[in-house]
């Protein structure tokens, strides 16, 4: 036991109960100290993201003791014959990255809305990546609504090199979690921030994406000044498992400011005499497509 070292550090990549931790001074594999698997647990016990204590043995290889509490998490659920169960995509984000392309492929404004209704509810700063400006005459007719609730959307291009600046100091120093529909650009826009990077973390994509049967790796990306990043598929299927259609109006910003002005308190916000929502609507202050995708996703619908 006295050769034993203790650190703390940051899970940055996971893979079959195997766990890379960076301590600042060089990368440990780890696994989990068997007193942490003791009882059921209801999701993953240590995850992509966690800070974490560990020791190091005198042969190198590590030992996870204990799992700071998380600040927040990307969570999926993962039904499973014994119950449901927890699968966290990653652990303490500082922001969420969402790469749309403003065309090929045209923007799914609904999905987005998803999205930012998710990070919403885990608190979590969300950053919009509108790609592709060069294809389209003014990106800022459809990103710049988002502009308007007071979403940072930032706008690139590869070809011409816009915003691609802006966006490696966005990324600069915090844990990203990217995400954004198949043919946005993500890996041409890493790639293009920092040589090798987009290649890298679509490696780790595509294996994700093969099936459930492929062994499933979770990986951050370090990025050259601190920072990292990681590709989070799985977006499209996080299930807003633990919402209710009455708590939906909190995670829109440009709703839920209105709402204590509603008549009655438990307003839906679709028919009812006294509705502020409503009413900002009729005035041109709430956008008509965000409205619309309130009322989905307060009914259960993509």
């Amino acid at each position: 036991m006295t050769n034993e070292i203790q650190k703390q550090g940051l899970i940055i990549k996971a893979q079959s109960g195997f766990f890379t931790v960076d301590t600042g001074e060089g990368l440990v594999i780890c696994q989990l100290r068997g007193k942490l698997k003791r009882g059921r647990a209801i999701g993953d016990i240590a995850a992509l993201g966690d800070h974490v204590q560990i020791t190091i043995g005198a042969d190198g290889s590590g030992a996870i003791e204990t799992v700071d509490e998380r600040k927040q998490a990307i969570v999926r659920l993962d039904p499973r014959p014994q119950g449901e169960y927890q699968q966290i995509l990653l652990a303490n984000a500082d922001q969420a990255v969402f790469v749309f392309a403003c065309a090929n492929p045209n923007p799914k404004l609904r999905m987005l809305d998803r999205f930012l209704v998710i990070t919403e509810k885990q608190k979590i700063p969300a950053v919009i990546i509108a790609n592709k400006i060069d294809l389209v005459e003014n990106a800022k007719e459809v990103f710049g609504l988002y502009e308007s609730i007071g979403y940072r959307v930032i706008y690139t291009s590869t070809k011409t090199g816009a915003g691609l600046d802006e966006m490696k100091a966005q990324l600069q120093n915090k844990i990203n979690a990217l995400a954004g529909p198949s043919g946005v650009g993500k890996s041409s826009l890493l790639n293009a921030i920092q040589d090798g990077l987009g290649l890298a973390v679509n490696e780790i994509s595509t294996a994700m994406n093969k099936g459930r049967h492929t062994t499933v790796t979770r990986q951050l990306f370090a990025l050259n000044g601190g920072g990292y990043v990681a590709d989070t598929p799985g977006w499209k299927s996080l299930a807003l498992w633990d919402t209710s259609a009455e708590e939906m109006d909190a995670y829109f910003p440009e709703l839920r400011d209105l709402v204590p002005n509603c008549q009655f308190s438990d307003c839906t916000h679709k028919h009812e005499p006294g509705c502020a929502v409503l009413a900002a609507l009729k005035a041109g202050t709430i956008h008509p497509e965000r409205y619309d995708s309130y009322l989905r996703l307060r009914a259960g619908q993509e």
